[in-house]
Order: C-alpha cells, then sequence, then structure tokens
C-alpha cells in the first residue's frame, strides 16, 4: 500500500503528458469522449504533476488508462504447440509481439486492449496453425515483411494511404499456416436495440 502511495505521487515527465494526450485524441475518434471533454481532460493532462493526477484524467475511458508499466520492450507469447492462446478484453500491448507456435490457433483482440505504441510489430513464426488478429477501427496493418512458405494471408483491413493509430506491422515466418485480420464483427440491426 504505502508504494502505491508513493508511486502516484511521482512526478511526471512531458512524454508521458503528451502520450496521454493522444489517447485522449484516440478516445474522442472512437466517440468515447466529447471534443468538450477532450479540452478539458487534455488541459488537465498537460499540467498534471504526478502520476495520480495523470491516471485520473484517464480512468473512465474504457481502454485508454495510462499503465506506467508498460514495456517499451516486447511481449513474447506462446511457444505453443497443438494448443490454442487467446487473448481479448482488456490487456496491455507493447511495441512488440513476439508469437511462436506450431499446429495451433492464436487469437489476439486488439479492440478494448490499450496499446502503448502507435506502432505495434508483431513477430510471427507459426508452423502448421492460423493466427486472427482483430484490430479496432481506424488501425492500419503492413504485412509485406511477412515471409510464407505454402501459406495465406487474408488481409481484411489493409494498410490505407498513411499509417492509422495504431499501425501494425507483421514480420516472421509462417509455414503451413494462415493469418486472417480483420475488424471486429459488427453487431446486426436485428440485435440492436
Amino acid at each position: 500500500m504505502a508504494g502505491e502511495l508513493e508511486h502516484r505521487h511521482l512526478l511526471v515527465s512531458d512524454a508521458e503528458r503528451m502520450h496521454v494526450v493522444q489517447l485522449l485524441e484516440r478516445a474522442t475518434g472512437l466517440g468515447r469522449i466529447s471534443l468538450a471533454e477532450f479540452t478539458v481532460r487534455s488541459d488537465r493532462a498537460l499540467t498534471a504533476r504526478t502520476r495520480g493526477e495523470l491516471n485520473a484524467v484517464l480512468i473512465d475511458v474504457p481502454g485508454m488508462v495510462l499503465n506506467e508499466s508498460v514495456a517499451r520492450g516486447e511481449l513474447v507469447l506462446g511457444h505453443n504447440a497443438m494448443s490454442s492462446l487467446e487473448r481479448r478484453g482488456r490487456w496491455v500491448v507493447p511495441g512488440r509481439l513476439v508469437l511462436r507456435g506450431k499446429a495451433g490457433h492464436t487469437l489476439l483482440d486488439f479492440t478494448e486492449a490499450v496499446i502503448a505504441e502507435p506502432v505495434v510489430t508483431i513477430e510471427l513464426h507459426n508452423a502448421l496453425g492460423s493466427t486472427t488478429l482483430i484490430v479496432p477501427e481506424g488501425a492500419t496493418v503492413n504485412v509485406d515483411s511477412l515471409a510464407m512458405t505454402a501459406g495465406t494471408v487474408t488481409d481484411k483491413v489493409g494498410g490505407g494511404e498513411h499509417p492509422g493509430d495504431p499501425h501494425f506491422i507483421l514480420t516472421g515466418v509462417i509455414r503451413f499456416g494462415s493469418v486472417e485480420i480483420k475488424r471486429p464483427a459488427r453487431k446486426s440491426r436485428f440485435f440492436r436495440r
């Protein structure tokens, strides 16, 4: 508890303040906060002195809480053999992910994830398996650096004219496997009320 209190009182840098403003811009673009809220919150973010003050700006915006423990390094997921790996809901995504698997299925849903960097590199090493990536609206994907041997890539998102926020770059090797990149499924009008 004492460590938590001390942590909230740590001073923040200009880079952290700007990162929060970028998260607020993303939340505005996704319709999670209004333009008026963006103005108020970004002013508070730019004048915040501590991590506690900075977190308070984002705490009630889904998927946008500042997590200063987000590594700017890499996260290795998998080493799966004939297994499944899923990440859905709220999870922290660093700037680099490494996925390894054989004869299994990996599903990564980024729609509610806290994405630390505007560009995320995903290194795939997949043999005889499938990988599904679900990316949020506004995101773009580049698969040009992905090498394949008897594999398939189904990219339903594409790179667009300009990199989106976030922008995913896929690298690595797919052998006798598949990669599908798509947006979240839209709910049918029948189910909406």
